[in-house]
């Protein structure tokens, strides 16, 4: 008979890893997110850029590979260039990130940790707004974002954590999403 625990332990799970903006500006950015599912609608998440995107894996693995990529992952330097819109769910209205080489490279070094490979070139964002809206809406959505992000676009923020949250993608209502472990990034000594 098996074991129902161990049997628990060897199911995969769906996960990412993100960077977490400082607390200044993830108030800011949760501010400004809940306006626009007021008037746009959509659901709730928290502020954050994806290093790695969603992929299956072993809860024990998943942190196992977070740790590894944090202990050798140094903060770096973020800048919002724009407000932007995209073409599906997961990335209706953005913030535009400046694809330094830092930014990418954080992601490529996470992505190796965990084995994942981008099926497109990597481009760094900030979600403000997941929705399936009509191309008129996620216009007028993402003019509202510009109004409302004044003073966080130009910005140039540190990130000094990362983190493991179980994202299943087929999750549209993101009430499965669950934050697993935060990584401090160390500064060298």
């Amino acid at each position: 008979m098996a074991d129902p625990d161990h049997q628990q332990l060897d199911e995969k799970e769906v996960y990412s890893v993100w960077a977490i903006p400082p607390d200044d500006l993830r108030h800011k950015l949760k501010a400004l997110m809940a306006t626009l599912r007021a008037d746009f609608g959509g659901p709730e998440f928290d502020p954050h850029v994806t290093v790695v995107g969603a992929l299956r894996l072993r809860p024990a693995d998943a942190l196992c590979h977070l740790q590894s990529a944090a202990s050798s992952l140094r903060p770096f330097s973020a800048r919002v260039s724009a407000v932007s819109r995209g073409s599906f769910f997961y990335q209706c209205v953005y913030l535009l990130l400046d694809p330094t080489p830092e930014v990418v490279d954080a992601s490529a070094h996470c992505c190796a940790h965990f084995g994942y490979v981008n099926s497109t070139p990597y481009m760094p964002h900030l979600s403000l707004l997941y929705g399936d809206l009509t191309e008129e809406e996620k216009e007028k959505a993402r003019a509202r974002a510009d109004e409302l992000a004044e003073g966080i676009v130009g910005t140039t923020f540190e990130i000094s954590k990362i983190a493991l949250f179980k994202t299943d993608t087929e999750d549209k209502s993101l009430k499965s999403w669950e934050e697993i472990a935060v990584c401090e990034l160390m500064k060298d000594k």
